[in-house]
């Protein structure tokens, strides 16, 4: 699999003139590599690929990694990046510009001496927006056992808990069943606080009769889940029921009319069209969704911004959300795998409102 990813990385260095490229963002040297330690460095050629790393990571890395030659680095990785671009006689390389600050590209150029270093941009990312079977397959499972979370995580809300203690309950369960950890800071926002669309959890007692947001994720064998549902603590009000039906309306529209071959900008207006129809645009100010995998947050997204096509092997979520000051907010997420015949759910969750 790796030897299959340098492959198409070589064609996309040679489409941007990059005789070499030197990798530094962690998720990226993971992906190419299947090395999980906390340090290292991967440097691509068109005849050779290395994964430099040192001392503490050495054995691991021989145990991981394959199709690469592990190469130990001693002070600093430069020396030795210098000695096997020479080896080629390679005087240029290409580096992540959108991982490497100012100061350490400055040091990185004093100690190469006389090679360029030319910036790229997402090589690698763009590879990544591309899930092959067995990525899915794992995200597959990080989805069930966010399910999972949801399913168990309805029995603890209540009134007088806080939503500190949702969310650690959240936590301790997605790692008691076999997830590294969540996929971000778990949002758990409760009345009048779930009008934030990124409310973290707080010290907020719950109470009757109000909106519970929860958007969470298990990271889990180096892959993401994202799920946002929304439920009621208590007895409905009719703004309770209205504002959740369009959210519903707006989320089934986007998941029935989601595609390849739209734009992330048409994909976008499938569900944000439904809100502004009610009279909610102004209540809608994030993008319908963001591309999935190893983070978060990849590309594509669903937003008005995004003309990029859509194509299958991309995972997507499905998040629109109208958010009133004040009162509360409603946020319903899938997540999404874009194919040749339109759509596969991975997070099957119910989205009927559910009264707690």
């Amino acid at each position: 699999m790796q030897e299959t990813r340098v492959e198409r990385l070589r064609v996309a260095m040679k489409e941007a003139n990059l005789p070499a490229l030197f990798i530094t963002n962690s998720y990226n040297r993971q992906y190419m590599t299947g090395f999980t330690g906390s340090s290292g460095y991967v440097l691509i050629t068109a005849e050779q690929a290395y994964l430099l790393t040192d001392f503490r990571y050495t054995e691991q890395a021989a145990n991981q990694v394959k199709h690469f030659e592990v190469v130990e680095h001693t002070s600093g990785v430069m020396p030795t990046v210098l000695d096997l671009l020479g080896k080629e006689n390679i005087r240029a390389l290409g580096f992540e510009q959108a991982h490497l600050s100012y100061m350490t590209h400055a040091a990185y150029q004093s100690e190469l001496a006389d090679i360029e270093l030319i910036p790229s941009t997402n090589l690698v990312e763009n590879l990544r927006m591309f899930k092959d079977a067995g990525e899915l397959q794992i995200m597959q499972e990080a989805a069930d056992l966010a399910d999972l979370t949801f399913s168990h995580i309805l029995n603890f809300i209540k009134p007088g808990v806080t939503e500190k203690q949702i969310a650690l309950e959240m936590e301790i369960y997605i790692r008691q069943n076999g997830g590294t950890s969540t996929s971000f800071d778990t949002i758990v926002a409760s009345g009048e606080r779930s009008a934030l669309p990124h409310g973290v959890a707080s010290d907020r007692v719950l109470g009757n009769n109000e909106f519970v947001k929860l958007d969470f994720g298990a990271y889990y064998k180096g892959y993401c889940s994202d799920i946002t549902r929304t439920v009621v603590l208590g007895t409905p009000s009719d703004k309770h029921k209205e504002i959740y039906g369009i959210v519903l309306e707006a989320q089934l529209a986007c998941l029935d009319g989601l595609k390849s071959g739209l734009t992330g900008q048409q994909g976008d207006a499938l569900a944000r069209d439904v809100i502004t129809k009610y009279g909610y645009g102004a209540q809608f100010g994030h993008s319908t969704g963001h591309g999935l995998g190893m983070e978060v947050h990849e590309s594509p997204s669903l937003s008005s911004r995004d003309q990029r096509v859509l194509m299958p092997g991309m995972v997507v979520t499905v998040e629109p959300g109208i958010y009133i000051p004040g009162f509360g907010g409603v946020r319903i997420e899938d997540d999404v795998v874009i194919t040749e015949q339109g759509i596969n759910i991975l997070t099957k969750s119910t989205k009927e409102l559910l009264l707690l």
